[in-house]
């Protein structure tokens, strides 16, 4: 049985693409391409569910369309209609990697700082230098905010929130 901590969020199925069977897929990590792990898991009825790829082909660098073996009608692909889409980390590679694909997990999330309240939406990660850093939609501007668990107080997955205490100096760099 496939457990939840197993498994990372690399995006969620859109609508069925075509008469076929194809899903619309929009990913936030496309380890689905990088690895060679054959399927992806959804979440149906509160148990996780492999389902294995046929085929594949991406339409842009968010998104792709996918074909499941005996996933062979649009009726069967509306079955995956907003589906969020997991991964399993057995097939990710080192430590890094695994902590870079659990990190984009939070693009879409919005940052809630104690006393400031809504900051606005992680649009980006910026993972370029060893400090990871949220990259946030505020006041019309893109906000850096650190990615340290020293400022992270709780993080709500349901309402997709983070719920942050960020020093106020920060956000005024």
């Amino acid at each position: 049985m496939i457990k939840r901590d197993e498994l990372i969020k690399i995006g969620t199925f859109n609508k069925p693409h075509g008469i076929h069977g194809e899903v619309s897929f929009i990913f936030t990590d496309d380890i689905f391409d990088r690895t060679e792990c054959p399927y992806l898991v959804c979440e149906i009825d509160g148990i996780f569910v492999p389902f294995f790829i046929e085929e594949y082909r991406f339409k842009s660098d968010t998104s792709a369309l996918i074909k499941f073996e005996d996933i062979d009608t649009e009726e069967e692909a509306r079955l995956f209609t907003n589906l969020t889409v997991y991964f399993p980390k057995t097939y990710l590679g080192d430590e890094e990697e695994i902590e870079e694909a659990q990190v984009d997990y939070f693009i879409g999330y919005t940052i809630s700082d104690a006393t400031l309240g809504s900051l606005g939406k992680i649009i980006d990660i910026d993972d370029a230098t060893i400090n990871i850093l949220f990259v946030v939609e505020h006041e019309g501007k893109e906000v850096l905010i650190p990615a340290n668990d020293d400022f992270v107080v709780s993080v709500d997955e349901e309402n997709k929130i983070i719920y942050m205490s960020i020093p106020p100096e920060l956000l005024t760099l």
